[in-house]
């Protein structure tokens, strides 16, 4: 049942539903796509996330309340519909190695696999950008294959090399630049993955489809990958 909520005088919540589903994320992808097709200059943020979208909106353009009627009627066309992915293929090259990876060995012997069947189980799963947030570009995707799943350190690291590639759950990510993080850092993308200067800034989007394809050293080198020469 969908449910909104005034944030403030410019910004409105759109609850979509109250647990994790994959199967939502096409309908948030088409709902954000579609809200920003219909009000292309109203509108000054739309950040969509699991269950969830948040409007930020020019309230002298645009009235909540037409936001809201335009939302329901999507809503009400599309919930009992099949909603096909809107998203786009999307694939990152990634050096899965200790000198990277300061997670990786641990993972293998805590899951009782070797590293290849860590890097195998990762890299063959065709992920979903479920939400982008907690740093410019980056992308929550789901999901995790179980066998590889590992919580987030109990004390997180206090900075991460850009392009680190890590495990929270059933959840994996790209930090797209150096960070503090608390995931399971398992390899690097030396993809740049935000460019404020660039348009788009980052290349994801709710509902795309995102893999990963281990590359050797050398390649990693050559794409712009650098070895992080510490770890904090």
């Amino acid at each position: 049942m969908i449910r909104f909520d005034s944030v403030s005088e410019t910004c409105l919540m759109v609850h979509l539903a109250d647990e994790i589903d994959l199967s939502l994320t096409p309908l948030i992808g088409r709902l954000v796509s579609q809200i920003q097709a219909d009000f292309p200059h109203q509108l000054i943020e739309i950040v969509p996330s699991y269950t969830s979208i948040l409007i930020h909106f020019h309230p002298d353009q645009i009235s909540e309340r037409l936001l809201r009627e335009r939302i329901s009627l999507c809503h009400s066309q599309w919930q009992d519909k099949p909603v096909s992915a809107v998203g786009k293929a999307i694939e990152l090259p990634v050096y899965y190695h200790p000198d990277v990876g300061p997670d990786l060995i641990a993972l293998a012997e805590a899951k009782g696999l070797s590293v290849e069947q860590v890097i195998a189980r990762h890299s063959q799963q065709t992920y979903t950008v479920c939400a982008i947030g907690f740093a410019p570009g980056f992308a929550f995707l789901a999901s995790v294959d179980e066998a590889i799943a590992m919580p987030r350190h109990a004390e997180p690291r206090l900075s991460l090399a850009p392009g680190s590639v890590g495990i929270a759950d059933r959840q994996t990510a790209v930090y797209p630049a150096q960070s503090p993080g608390g995931w399971q850092i398992i390899g690097n993308c030396p993809k740049p993955l935000f460019n404020p200067e660039r348009e788009p800034m980052t290349p994801f989007t709710v509902g795309d489809q995102v893999r990963f394809q281990p590359v050797d050293r050398s390649t990693f080198k050559s794409l712009g990958g650098e070895i992080w020469p510490h770890w904090k």
